[in-house]
């Protein structure tokens, strides 16, 4: 085996620990990871990044790239460029917001001709699961994509509504049957519609439009159609903390649920935003400090699967200072992993947990078995890290297309020095090189 490039770091985060390390490369996968004083091969380069951090390269399976149809929202241009920038190598497309959404092997086809050009990272997507398209979802499955999304409550875009019960039903017997995924948007359309609704800038009355019942409900309702019928879930973005329990209480006796929570439900919390500020709306909402501290322990523990970004954002026009008529969605490409180690570090916790929860897990939720470890065999990607380095969040330094972000003027640690791509550098210190992303399908 070639070996052509050598990556060495006094601090290598590896599934044995943390150690110094150099990581040879041959062909853009991990050929060992080897004592960091090993000589380098003859013809191999050496790449030599002192004290900071070797990351796998993160997984981010949660992201509205919105391409093609709401190409001003985002796009994959832009959005693979952010990922890059922030220490991600991996992004699983959501099947909305993009013109046409991921429902059919046909819009699939679509989603990938736009954005083989443009990616800067590998880019998988996800299948749709509508009312009435039950039909399209073994093609899609053969197609390649890593699973099925579909809401328990509106989407907010007509061209993707929600399931009912009895359609959930119907759609998770069609997935289960073939071994499939189904990741739910969790919150029960009867309790957001009993909670009262007083439009105007006040979070307040925002988060009171979207109780954690509307949540822990459609939860327990899954976990029932779950169980049922022997169907693999996944509940996304999880925001009310009293969830656990059902989750882990469900998970003990063999319902195979996961979950994940995002960066601003772990960093974020309602008594600190501003009435009118609608660049924090999203759905479900942020919550209160108490439910933050309750989310981490589930993370420590376990019950919490993975973090990634729900990345959803919009042009600046749609973030109107009303949270009743805002767009719900907050940019955090860039941002997660810093984001996340700020507070992870507050917490007690190190750079093995973080890799835990946005890199081995997003791996194994998508079955990505070549992405999420540095060891042999796997994808030579990686994100070097400058852990004790901090920075103040500039909207204007970040390469979203809509530089709209909840956390402008934050300072947090964590500088992405550089990120790799199958050995190759793809971004450093924040300049890009051209796109070099792979379109990943399921189990390939």
């Amino acid at each position: 085996m070639d070996i052509d490039l050598v990556l060495r770091s006094t601090r290598v985060i590896t599934p044995g620990g943390t150690r110094p390390a150099s990581i040879a490369v041959s062909g853009g996968t991990i050929a060992a990871v080897l004592p960091y004083d090993a000589e380098v091969p003859a013809g191999a380069r050496l790449e030599d990044v002192g004290d900071d951090v070797v990351l796998p390269g993160l997984v981010d399976t949660h992201v509205h790239v919105n391409d093609p149809g709401r190409t001003e929202w985002e796009g994959f241009w832009t959005a693979t460029r952010a990922a890059a920038a922030g220490g991600i190598t991996t992004l699983l497309d959501m099947p909305l917001n993009s013109l046409p959404p991921t429902t059919t092997v046909e819009n699939l086809r679509v989603k990938q001709d736009v954005a083989r050009a443009k990616a800067h990272i590998d880019v998988g997507f996800w299948g749709g699961a509508l009312p009435g398209n039950v039909k399209d979802l073994r093609p899609l499955h053969d197609a390649g994509v890593f699973g099925f999304k579909c809401f328990l409550s509106p989407s907010g875009v007509e061209e993707f509504p929600e399931l009912d019960q009895d359609q959930l039903a119907t759609s998770l017997a069609e997935v289960s049957g073939f071994g499939g995924l189904m990741i739910v948007h969790a919150e029960d359309p009867h309790h957001l519609a009993a909670a009262p609704q007083r439009p105007g800038g006040a979070y307040a009355d925002f988060l009171a439009s979207r109780p954690r019942d509307a949540e822990n409900t459609a939860i327990e309702n899954l976990i029932d159609q779950a169980r049922r019928l022997d169907a693999r879930v996944h509940v996304l973005h999880l925001s009310s903390s009293d969830a656990l329990p059902a989750i882990a209480a469900a998970r003990a006796e063999g319902v195979k649920i996961t979950v994940e929570s995002c960066p601003h439900f772990l960093t974020l919390t309602a008594e600190e935003i501003p009435d009118g500020a609608t660049e924090f709306k999203c759905c479900p909402p942020i919550r209160e400090a108490a439910n933050q501290d309750a989310l981490w322990q589930g993370l420590a523990d376990g019950t919490i699967d993975c973090v990634v970004s729900d990345h959803s954002p919009s042009t600046a026009d749609l973030k109107t200072p009303d949270f009743a008529s805002a767009w719900g969605g907050i940019s955090s490409l860039q941002l997660g992993l810093p984001a996340i180690w700020t507070e992870a570090r507050r917490r007690g916790h190190d750079l093995t947990d973080v890799v835990r929860w946005m890199s081995e897990g997003p791996a194994r939720l998508a079955g990505l078995d070549r992405k999420g470890a540095i060891e042999a065999g796997r994808d030579a990607d990686f994100a070097v890290l400058d852990p004790e380095a901090t920075f103040t969040v500039d909207p204007a330094e970040l390469q979203h297309r809509n530089r709209i972000t909840a956390y402008a003027g934050r300072t947090l640690h964590g500088v992405v020095a550089s990120t790799w791509l199958r050995g190759e550098r793809i971004a450093d210190r924040g300049v890009l090189a051209e796109p070099s992303g792979r379109l990943l399908e399921r189990n390939n």
